[in-house]
């Protein structure tokens, strides 16, 4: 069992999230689920996404998801963001910048990848500078937009 696990509070709709989310992200599976009474809703439920574990609860309206927390989402390829990218904005989600996106429960998720970490961290200050530059302009990032201009194309 994963020691430290995100909780994640939803309005009703955790079983819907839960579903949506293990449908986009391999080696992910609905684990768990707690209900009020053997035919009853949902209250709360354990699922896995990616290998890591994650806890849902129907709270209730009370709390909504905001932007200072977001899962990170590491990519090895421009595929695997444009998929992700799509997959969690189907229904309603929201773009933002800097790769960061709301999907349609709220929740923010930034789509990344493993290149931009390798060109904003360049020895050449130069090279990092103007990457840094053409990622702030972008919502989904664009790992051919960012190596040319880290090269000054």
């Amino acid at each position: 069992m994963q020691k430290i696990r995100p909780f994640l509070w939803y309005d009703g709709d955790a079983e819907e999230a839960i579903e949506f989310y293990t449908s986009i992200f391999g080696d992910s599976a609905l684990t768990d689920v707690m209900r009020a009474g053997p035919d009853g809703p949902v209250i709360g439920a354990t699922f896995r996404l990616a290998g890591s574990e994650f806890m849902a609860l129907n709270g209730g309206p009370d709390h909504q998801f905001t932007e200072a927390i977001s899962l990170y989402v590491s990519c090895d390829s421009q595929e695997e963001v444009d998929r992700l990218w799509d997959a969690l904005q189907a229904g309603g989600g929201e773009p933002s910048m800097c790769g960061w996106l709301k999907d349609r429960f709220g929740l923010s998720w930034q789509v990344i990848p493993d290149r931009l970490t390798e060109l904003l961290s360049d020895p050449d200050p130069g090279r990092a500078q103007r990457a840094t530059q053409a990622m702030l302009q972008m919502q989904k990032i664009d790992v051919a937009a960012l190596e040319a201009a880290a090269d000054g194309a």
